[in-house]
């Protein structure tokens, strides 16, 4: 099968950013809430540039026996993604534009420098002199630009120029103003208004905003199989280019000489420069202000749910003991696995724990358990990734101060990433030691827990948590090779054994049994995987997937012009929350298998990563969970389709069909169960 018979996944993941970017535009999402997704939008593409666009520039300076190696032409396909990103730059500033314009329907206002009233103006200047003014760092050359900071880039006669940094980390970016309503104005125009007092010997033409990106730390054994091959890559480099610049935003109206100049003076070629709008970091909108009264331009309070069992459990050991139990985030509150943590460092029963650490918040109850768990003399294993991109520092200095305290600290080694999301508690129990475990779908953090959705089981069964001790033990490096029975572990089991259930499937097909596929991931991206579900969907099996993020699945024939099978469906769900949970399930013969985990099918989440997949035993988890699933699958409000157009249309909601919004649906789901349980 030709190469080409996938999707690029660099050039799928800017339809995916276009799904947050529709959502921005929607007339069903609250204005406010808008900008959030303006928020995400930015956020996301500047994240992008940062990783992906940086990589492939780096891979356009191999030689070209590499370059062929990797089976695309990184030039081609870099030109590609500028013109699609410049194309949804326009789009980006247009729903700007129009969010605005209805938020000033509603009282709410967003000023600059133009058309400040003269109490505004007098405000915003007394403001600079007070507290903004000591704020701002005045340069004039030799400046290294720090990554993803706003600055002010000042022209002078002569062509010449000065730059001032925009002190967002010391102050909000956006102040509130007098007058009527709800009135704002971006810090960076309090700074335009008041320049000369920055640079009072200077003579100031204009003033423009720039943001620079440069290069995130790179791990190309993510994506590329081949270990000899990326050794090759990193030797061929003169440097890895760590921190290079790679993108200049710039206001576009800005005049030729000082782009110019500003290209020159950073080393930037002219595929770097990118123009934009007046203000930059508009992933800020997260920050913006909301006012009183307006709440009915939010969305509606969903406070996160008490779990029917475990929130209300007087023993939570007990509880896992009597039954398997199954939490659902941001639906279901997160305190139940701070619980179960607290509870270990503090029962007397408990002589150790085990997990990893994947992303941790800079402030955690997770992380006050651990330590007190340390003060009560608890053995405590900790395995720290410490290659999780951009929350590296934050993982290292945590896991130096659980170290200090006393706990036996593993740092992941080169090339295999810990990305499982796993605790076990070990616990006496009438004189023989029983263990507790939790395998998650998301990190052990409280904050990205009241947005991403995910799933995460307790469970004290002994089959899971033997295969889960196989797994610690191979993480502290006493083992090579886990001996499992009945879970999933990455890079050992996962992708044979997915490989086996999809054949397994098809064979059923081949037989005239009935054969199913139902699959929800982040993203989809390794070959093998997809090969196997084009050959699932050839022989009849029916192939349903959700993927919220990119889908290099492209047609399920040799053919490029004959489209997708019927049997095959895709879509991606965005909406309020962030999708983030991976379920797979399996016809099986009418004996359902059903598994949850870390692990999309991505290769690296297949062969480079530890990752915990476990299926679910427990029949009326079960239930539950392929009831969450199906309304995800019935979604008709928020739900999209991945064709092969990249069309990123809605799904059609059919005559007397029901509406269903799906993380509603499930939110009321689970409601109705906590009602029916007290």
């Amino acid at each position: 099968m030709k190469k080409d018979n996938f999707k690029h996944r660099d050039i799928n993941w800017l339809y995916f950013n276009e799904r947050v970017l529709l959502e921005a535009k929607s007339n069903d999402t609250p204005l406010l809430e808008r900008l959030k997704f303006l928020a995400i939008f930015s956020s996301n593409l500047d994240e992008y540039f940062k990783v992906r666009v940086s990589q492939l520039r780096q891979i356009k300076q191999l030689d070209k026996k590499f370059r062929k190696k990797l089976m695309f032409k990184a030039n081609t396909t870099l030109q590609h993604i500028l013109q699609t990103i410049n194309q949804q730059q326009v789009e980006f500033g247009n729903v700007i534009k129009n969010t605005l314009s209805e938020l000033e329907k509603h009282d709410i206002y967003i000023r600059n420098a133009s058309n400040f009233t003269d109490e505004q103006e007098q405000y915003v200047a007394s403001l600079f002199d007070k507290s903004i003014k000591e704020l701002c760092a005045v340069h004039k050359e030799n400046l290294e630009l720090t990554d993803g900071a706003l600055y002010m880039v000042v022209s002078h006669p002569n062509q010449e120029y000065s730059i001032v940094e925009i002190p967002t980390r010391n102050q909000d970016r956006f102040i509130s103003l007098p007058g009527i309503g709800h009135q704002f104005c971006f810090l960076d125009d309090a700074i335009r208004l008041n320049i000369k007092k920055l640079l009072p010997e200077k003579e100031i033409i204009g003033c423009y905003s720039i943001k620079l990106s440069r290069d995130a730390e790179l791990y190309l054994e993510d994506d590329y199989s081949d270990i000899e091959l990326v050794e090759k890559i990193y030797n061929s480099l003169d440097k890895r280019l760590y921190g290079q610049a790679t993108r200049l935003l710039y206001d576009e109206s800005m005049p030729s000489w000082l782009i110019e100049s500003l290209r020159s003076d950073f080393d930037l070629g002219t595929v770097d420069l990118s123009p934009g709008g007046i203000y930059h970091n508009l992933s800020d909108f997260f920050s913006f202000p909301l006012p009183e009264g307006t709440e009915h331009l939010q969305y509606q309070e969903k406070p996160s749910l008490p779990h029917p069992k475990l929130s209300f459990s007087e023993n939570i050991f007990e509880s896992i003991a009597q039954k398997d139990q199954l939490v659902h985030f941001p639906y279901q509150d997160f305190k139940v696995v701070e619980d179960f943590l607290s509870s270990a460092a503090t029962d007397p029963n408990v002589t150790a724990i085990k997990m990893t650490i994947y992303r941790i918040a800079e402030t955690s109850s997770l992380a006050d358990a651990i330590l007190k768990a340390l003060e009560n003399g608890k053995d405590v294993t900790l395995f720290v990734e410490a290659q999780a991109r951009f929350d590296e520092a934050n993982n290292i200095k945590w896991g130096r101060i659980f170290e200090e305290k006393g706990a036996k600290v593993i740092f992941s080694i080169p090339q295999v990433k810990v990305h499982s999301k796993i605790a076990m508690v070990f616990r006496k129990e009438n004189g023989k030691l029983k263990r507790y475990a939790y395998i998650g779908t998301g990190n052990f953090n409280a904050k990205t827990s009241k947005i991403y959705c995910d799933h995460g089981l307790f469970t004290a069964n002994k089959k899971i948590t033997k295969d889960l001790g196989q797994v610690f033990q191979v993480l502290e490096r006493k083992i090579i090779v886990p001996k499992l029975k009945r879970l999933l572990v990455s890079p050992f089991t996962t992708r044979i054994t997915f490989l086996n259930l999809i054949q397994n499937e098809i064979n059923a097909a081949r037989e005239g049994k009935k054969a199913s596929i139902t699959a929800k991931m982040n993203s989809l991206e390794d070959s093998d995987m997809i090969r196997a579900l084009y050959r699932a969907v050839n022989a009849g099996v029916n192939v349903r997937l959700i993927v919220r993020g990119f889908c290099c699945y492209l047609t399920a024939n040799n053919s490029l012009t004959e489209g997708m099978k019927d049997n095959v469906y895709i879509t991606s769900i965005v909406d309020r929350y962030l999708e983030h949970g991976r379920i797979y399930v399996f016809e099986n013969g009418g004996d359902e298998l059903m598994y949850i985990g870390s692990a999309d099918w991505m290769t690296r989440n297949l062969d480079r990563r530890i990752e915990v997949l476990t299926p679910i035993l427990d029949e009326d988890i079960f239930d539950e969970l392929k009831h969450i699933l199906t309304l995800q699958l019935k979604d008709n409000q928020k739900a999209r389709i991945l064709d092969l157009e990249n069309s990123n249309r809605k799904v059609e909601k059919l005559p007397n069909e029901k509406s269903i919004r799906s993380q509603y649906a499930i939110y009321d789901y689970l409601k109705n169960k906590l009602d029916e349980n007290r």
